[in-house]
């Protein structure tokens, strides 16, 4: 062997896959698309019904605006907060990514408790055709929001752990990815629900 063989550096090892970013891109796929289908079908009821020349929320039943419009300026809020922790972590600034994981998990929340008082001054009973899809459709999400929480709070562990960092954030990335799919299903939500009713 030569001796300029010897005194070559190892080679890299091998680019890691995107095992996270894509599995979570093919979930949060498949999630937008049974939203899609579920409010399609709600829309096309709803359109039948009116056609009909009934109403379509029952009588007592009213969706009020503000909840829901507060519910989707917060989580348009915590895309602004999601992207922060990720660029943060992208800088190594991990009480910037600490505070804006943080307080998207508080803007969560915070939809969620909007959410679950719009409920409560709907009066929409769950009995109802209208009242079952609009409780599937937004219950569905809620769970969607959770999902997304508790991805979130995962990356914070292991960010706390020290396993993500400037050079490999792949896991707030994910999660950044699954949280901006929860935002865009909410803007379909909120405007198919909650404004056009």
């Amino acid at each position: 062997m030569s001796s300029a063989a010897l005194s070559l550096p190892p080679a890299a090892p091998p680019a890691r896959p995107r095992v996270l970013l894509v599995g979570t891109a093919l979930a949060s796929a498949a999630t937008f698309m049974a939203f899609v289908g579920l409010i399609g079908y709600y829309a096309s009821t709803r359109a039948a019904v009116i056609a009909d020349g009934t109403r379509w929320l029952p009588d007592g039943a009213n969706i009020p605006l503000t909840p829901g419009n507060m519910a989707f300026a917060t989580m348009v809020i915590s895309a602004v907060s999601v992207w922060w922790a990720v660029d943060a972590v992208g800088k190594n600034d991990r009480q910037m990514a600490y505070l804006a994981l943080a307080l998207t998990f508080m803007f969560g929340v915070a939809v969620i408790n909007a959410t679950s008082f719009l409920y409560t001054q709907a009066g929409l009973p769950v009995a109802t055709t209208p009242g079952a899809l609009i409780y599937i459709i937004t219950g569905a999400h809620l769970a969607m929001v959770v999902v997304g929480l508790v991805f979130i709070t995962v990356m914070v562990f292991r960010t706390l752990g020290g396993e993500y960092g400037s050079r490999d954030r792949e896991g707030l990335v994910a999660a950044a990815l699954f949280w901006f799919v929860t935002i865009a299903v909410h803007a379909v939500i909120w405007y198919v629900i909650y404004i056009v009713k």
